[in-house]
């Protein structure tokens, strides 16, 4: 079989999957989550008592000698940005599947979640550059383009910076979206300013995928690790409570100061291991919006 025909496999497998829960399981939810922001012009009627005198529309007041408001509604439509982390920590994965599988299958949800919802859906692949960016726009066939993109990418870069990510998303979308930053935050550099200025221009939703070993190793002796990054390479024995205990420490610690830049920028986040079901935290997430 040749690479071509394996990709589109692939794709076809993703879409059916991910398009059939977006349909059966997050239709309502996505639509509460994710409400329009904007207020478009309806139309004007008379001035009623309790009405803001802002929305005084003057021109038409003067034309019919009373008072005439100008009404607005909210705009339903939607521009969905994904931006989404290929560096190198995401092609990795020792339980069902690889981070950057789990990654590509959440975004491939929520691409079809909104285009259900009559959104546009745009997509950013950054490493520490902006790999590639994908203007939003509506249709299946830009979301299979998407999906295409995001099984066969191949990166310039190992490295990941997440705060040149998200002030890129705040110069380049000029009217406000909601935004999914989907990666493992394993970031070196602080970027809770550049996600505060950012999510007050949109509404930025992080999502991190892990895995298991990130948090917890097993009791296997002398493990070679290597940093997919940087291509750091060290041995370490695992079969040490001391050593497992300290790796369990760092990765509580660094979770610890994640959750701190997400509720100091104020955005709503998820975290999920590669060996859970992303579709049950997907809806918890939902839920928690929808309140």
């Amino acid at each position: 079989m040749t690479e071509t025909s394996e990709l589109l496999k692939k794709v076809r497998k993703i879409e059916i999957k991910t398009r059939g829960l977006s349909a059966n399981i997050f239709a309502g939810q996505y639509h509460s989550a994710f409400k329009g922001r904007g207020m478009a012009f309806s139309e004007v009627r008379e001035y009623q008592f309790g009405d803001d005198v802002r929305d005084i529309d003057w021109n038409v007041t003067a034309r019919f000698h009373k008072p005439y408001v100008k009404v607005f509604e909210e705009e339903r439509e939607l521009t969905v940005m994904l931006l989404i982390d290929v560096s190198g920590s995401l092609d990795f994965g020792t339980q069902r599947q690889m981070k950057k599988d789990m990654v590509a299958e959440i975004a491939a949800t929520l691409a079809f979640s909104a285009i259900q919802n009559n959104d546009k859906i745009g997509v950013v692949f950054f490493s520490d550059k902006i790999e590639k960016y994908i203007p939003p726009k509506k249709g299946r066939k830009h979301i299979l383009y998407i999906i295409r993109e995001m099984l066969d990418f191949h990166p310039e870069s190992q490295r990941t910076d997440v705060k040149m990510a998200v002030e890129f998303l705040t110069s380049v979308i000029k009217r406000r979206c909601t935004a999914f930053i989907l990666s493992d935050f394993y970031v070196r550099n602080d970027f809770e300013n550049a996600l505060t200025i950012c999510n007050r221009k949109h509404d930025v939703v992080a999502i991190q995928v892990y895995d298991l070993r990130a948090k917890q190793l097993p009791d296997v002796g002398l493990m070679r690790l290597v940093d997919a990054e940087t291509g750091h390479e060290m041995y370490i024995d695992t079969g040490s409570k001391k050593v497992r205990r300290a790796h369990t420490a760092f990765w509580m610690n660094r979770q610890a100061n994640l959750r701190q830049t997400f509720n100091k920028s104020n955005v709503d986040n998820v975290s999920i291991a590669t060996n859970e079901d992303y579709v049950k935290a997907l809806l918890q997430l939902f839920a928690m919006r929808g309140v």
